[in-house]
């Protein structure tokens, strides 16, 4: 099946890996796949000690898409598609794409391809993505979508990112 862990709010990542645990606690074998996350995240030191999930990632982290370059977008796109290959061909129960929503509606990868392969695995394997403002197209297959709603949070007053917490 799909599903979709949307909204403004934060908890869309942490819900996925949630997710990943369970479904690795259950004997299965996940693709966790981070798009437009390259640099260091907590919940990577508990997921890399887990059997049954593998991470992928590009290897440097690029920033924010407002500073990338044109030759950036390029090596970034290109190592997305990388990953959406590897994850949807390594014989995975289940594959997590964490923010692809920001890199599909950025063409930051082929999205013809995100496509095909999201709606194609959708029913035989367990597909999740994550992220702000999903494609229409992706809303319409998706069998459950969570919508995480922003009510409250520290950064209205000006409080940083902390480890552990947010990242």
């Amino acid at each position: 099946m799909l599903q979709i862990y949307c909204g403004e709010g934060k908890g869309k990542t942490t819900a996925s890996v949630g997710l990943a645990v369970r479904m690795a606690g259950a004997g299965r074998k996940v693709a966790f796949v981070q798009f437009m996350k390259g640099g260091y995240t907590s919940e990577l030191s508990s997921l890399e000690k887990i059997s049954g999930i593998d991470i992928m990632r590009c290897d440097r982290d690029y920033g924010f898409f407002n500073t990338l370059s044109d030759t950036d977008k390029a090596e970034l796109t290109a190592c997305h598609n990388a990953l959406l290959e590897m994850a949807f061909s390594g014989g995975y129960n289940g594959v997590i794409l964490d923010e692809l929503n920001f890199a599909f509606g950025h063409s930051l990868m082929d999205c013809e391809r995100a496509e095909k392969l999201i709606l194609e695995a959708k029913d035989s394997i367990e597909v999740v993505i994550t992220g702000r403002s999903p494609a229409e197209v992706f809303v319409e297959a998706a069998d459950y979508i969570s919508e995480i709603k922003c009510v409250r949070h520290p950064y209205q007053k000006g409080v940083s990112a902390r480890e552990g917490i947010e990242y």
